[in-house]
């Protein structure tokens, strides 16, 4: 049981200053008296539960900011604390923790399927900028599995599902293998509670002839490494519960299962990291496949460590793990410990700010990916699947996903290496661009400064980071194309209508311009012109035919050009022609099916709005016919406001999202409007049509928490 004195002793022995130490324990004095006569479903006092996961963080040896926030992480929700308070009392970074860690406690999953525990993981991360939230929230998802005997069974697995979907995953980018090693036994425990037991129960069985093995083995290999000098400490086990699952699953039967047996060394250095190994080799035969330098190459999340496998006692295979302290420390506790260590004289928080930034690059990459199987796939291939190290000439280590190419590791190294790509040449030989990579390839990329990055590139590059870098340059080059033609043909224009440049693009003429049509800066005017959302002679005409209204400008072009238009290119149709500019109303966001009419406005062309619009109703004049043109297939996505009243205080965000993802209806955003008897949503949505969003609103009145939709 963690106690305050356990965790201030802790601190202390992480050099902690005394004013940290005294926040410490304020802290704990507050949460003490805001939990008073609060107890969890087991019957726990509720201070206990902050108590020991403010313990389990301080395990980890993190800082004093995440053993303040996780003291306090529960007083909002259910003492009534305001954040404010917390702000003005902890400081901003606790209050912003504490804040996070509310809203991912709002999120669960309410189904068994994929694809809501990949939304979840999506929020998760979104939102848990600092690593401090994802630390204090995986604290208290152990502590709450540890207790989970106190739910229905149903609820059990519910957060089986959700800690194994979610949860487990990130520990693992984390490496924070302490908590990974335990959830993962504790969801098999209570998500599928007859393996584990028929396993539990075998383990049982045996367990007399392991030890005796593991004990034996423990003495051979001390008794070599004493004789040669090596100080040591040695640590051994039998494989947990959910490893041997996971060696089940694969289709091994039980008696098929020799190594479970497991060992781990730790000695003082590197070197006596590899001597060690040698020894042991030269004792017991080792398994060569089975034998990975990752002190050599670490692992993403900063693991360390050598592995073999022997036969050793019996001829029973034992997996050996040789590390030294700070490895070992790295390996159970993972980056959260690295508040903890100094390396070269720099702060290895730092160095762990640059192995999440990848982290979060893809999470920020995807978080508006409307399909949630494309986003799966790149957490899959960013995060969940095998990663191979690969080297520079210079014998620097760098980690990609599986199946990674020549261009993903240009771009790792910086991304004007990328751009100048030419070639590459991989152990030697020269390979295409396309080139799958291999585990231990050594890579030389050859670059030319007038080289350009290549769209076709997009097809088969892996990394996100790659694939970002790549679209911002053509969306640059772009910018700067569109900008250059739309001077082209503004000044063409102006030529044709055998005017002066000079005389025509006058600062006063070009800011009554910006002025009209809300445009912040010549450059913008120009973008617009380029990529054609206006074109030069509509630039003109406001320019010269100012005596004019714009409305009798825009009705004497749509009257010129009626009946010369045939082939329309525009989602709306204007009185029989499409080259106006047209936008759709925010008050009433029409979409095709609905009834429109247009409304001629200065500077926005024609507003397209449903008929039955009200702010519209009693308009007479600058009304102009508009139909959609049925002739197009586009893709075209229209954007809709809806409100949807509720009856329940709960949070319903995911079964709202969960409705749009099996109707292929994307989310823009969703805003909460509290009152003392409900929690009503206003929602803005993307659709094709309105039998798209009909279909939407319908699923959604299915629901019971919802009283009404309102479009």
């Amino acid at each position: 049981m963690y106690t305050i004195n356990y965790i201030l002793k802790k601190t202390k022995d992480n050099d902690f200053t005394s004013s940290e130490l005294e926040m410490i324990n304020e802290a704990y004095k507050f949460a003490k008296k805001a939990h008073d006569g609060q107890f969890r479903k087991n019957g726990e006092p509720q201070i206990n539960h902050a108590l020991i996961v403010t313990g389990i963080v301080a395990d980890l040896n993190v800082d004093a900011t995440t053993i303040v926030a996780a003291l306090l992480h529960e007083t909002p929700t259910l003492s009534g604390v305001t954040l404010d308070f917390i702000e003005t009392k902890y400081g901003t970074q606790v209050k912003i923790i504490i804040d996070n860690l509310i809203k991912l406690k709002k999120l669960k999953l309410t189904d068994y399927n994929e694809s809501s525990s990949i939304y979840l993981r999506k929020v998760l991360v979104g939102i848990s900028e600092d690593v401090r939230v994802l630390i204090i929230k995986l604290a208290d998802r152990l502590h709450n599995m540890r207790t989970a005997d106190a739910l229905p069974e149903s609820k059990r697995k519910q957060k089986a599902k959700e800690t194994m979907e979610v949860l487990i995953p990130i520990a693992h980018r984390l490496g924070i293998n302490s908590i990974k090693s335990e959830l993962e036994d504790l969801c098999l425990k209570h998500g599928k509670p007859d393996i584990y037991n028929e396993i539990l129960e075998k383990l049982t069985g045996t367990r007399e002839y392991l030890a005796n093995n593991l004990e034996e083995m423990k003495n051979n290999i001390s008794d070599i490494l004493s004789d040669h000098g090596i100080k040591f400490q040695i640590k051994a086990r039998v494989k947990s519960v959910y490893s041997i699952y996971s060696k089940l699953t694969t289709g091994r039967k039980w008696s098929d299962i020799y190594d479970i047996l497991a060992m781990r060394l730790i000695v003082p250095t590197e070197s006596d990291c590899y001597l060690a190994v040698g020894l042991i080799h030269s004792k017991y035969r080792s398994i060569p496949k089975r034998f990975k330098d990752f002190i050599a190459m670490p692992k993403a999340n900063m693991y360390q460590s050598l592995h073999t496998a022997v036969f050793g006692i019996d001829g029973n295979i034992f997996e050996i793990q040789l590390r030294t302290p700070e490895m070992d420390e790295i390996a159970e506790h993972g980056i959260a410990s690295h508040w903890s260590y100094k390396e070269h004289g720099k702060s290895i928080q730092s160095l762990m700010e640059q192995k999440l930034e990848l982290f979060r690059n893809v999470i920020e990459s995807n978080i508006d990916e409307q399909s949630d199987e494309i986003f799966a796939r790149n957490m899959e291939e960013e995060f969940l699947k095998e990663q191979i190290y690969v080297f520079t000439p210079k014998g620097d280590v760098m980690e990609l996903p599986s199946g990674s190419t020549p261009i993903d590791f240009a771009y790792r190294i910086h991304s004007d290496v990328g751009d100048q790509t030419v070639g590459a040449i991989v152990n030697d030989n020269i390979v295409p661009l396309d080139y799958a990579l291999n585990d231990g390839d050594i890579i030389k990329i050859n670059t030319n400064k007038s080289a350009k990055p290549s769209k076709e590139w997009l097809n088969f590059i892996k990394t996100t980071q790659a694939k970002n870098k790549i679209k911002s340059y053509f969306s640059k080059h772009d910018r700067e194309s569109y900008i250059e033609r739309g001077k082209n043909l503004l000044e063409k224009e102006i030529r044709k209508q055998k005017l002066i440049i000079s005389e025509v693009l006058t600062d006063d003429n070009i800011n009554k311009v910006l002025k009209d049509l809300k445009i912040s800066s010549y450059e913008e005017l120009l973008l617009s012109i380029g990529s054609l959302r206006y074109t030069s002679v509509y630039i003109v005409n406001l320019i010269f035919e100012d005596k004019k209204s714009v409305q009798d400008i825009m009705l004497s072009r749509v009257n010129k050009g009626s009946n010369a238009k045939e082939n329309y290119k525009n989602d709306v149709i204007v009185a029989g022609t499409d080259n106006i500019l047209v936008t759709m109303a925010a008050c009433c966001n029409p979409v095709p099916g609905d009834e429109i009419i247009g409304y001629i406005t200065k500077g926005k062309g024609v507003t397209v709005h449903k008929t039955d619009c009200t702010n519209i109703s009693n308009t007479k004049t600058r009304l102009i016919d508009v139909s959609w043109n049925k002739e197009l297939t586009t893709n075209s996505l229209f954007d809709v406001r809806i409100i949807i009243k509720t009856n329940s205080l709960k949070n319903h965000i995911l079964e709202i999202v969960t409705k749009a993802s099996l109707k292929s209806v994307s989310i823009n955003s969703i805003k909460e409007y509290k009152t003392d008897i409900s929690i009503d949503y206003e929602l803005f949505v993307k659709v094709k049509n309105n039998e798209e969003l009909n279909s939407y609103i319908d699923e959604l009145k299915l629901l019971d928490f919802v009283l009404e939709v309102i479009r």
